[in-house]
């Protein structure tokens, strides 16, 4: 294996992971099992009362690119 294909496999390893975490984070936040406050505010910011679909719906759809991602990367490093 080369240096470059380690990097690559190490970057979307890296960003597989970051993607997959915030899209669990935004998946679970959507379906109403985890509360929190907003992190930064630029104008009137109203932290989500309750379940929110379209949170939902992002974050299943970042969890899936994030695994994916991953997946990919795993699977041409062992090939």
């Amino acid at each position: 294996m080369d240096r470059t294909f380690q990097v690559r496999t190490a970057t979307f390893v890296i960003v597989g992971l970051i993607v997959a975490s915030l899209g669990a984070l935004w998946l679970l936040q959507g379906l109403g099992i985890v509360y929190m406050r907003p992190v930064l505010c630029f104008a009137d910011c109203d932290p989500v009362q309750g379940p929110s679909a379209i949170w939902a719906v992002v974050g299943a759809l970042m969890l899936t690119g994030g695994g994916a991602a991953l997946v990919w990367a795993l699977r041409r490093r062992t090939d």
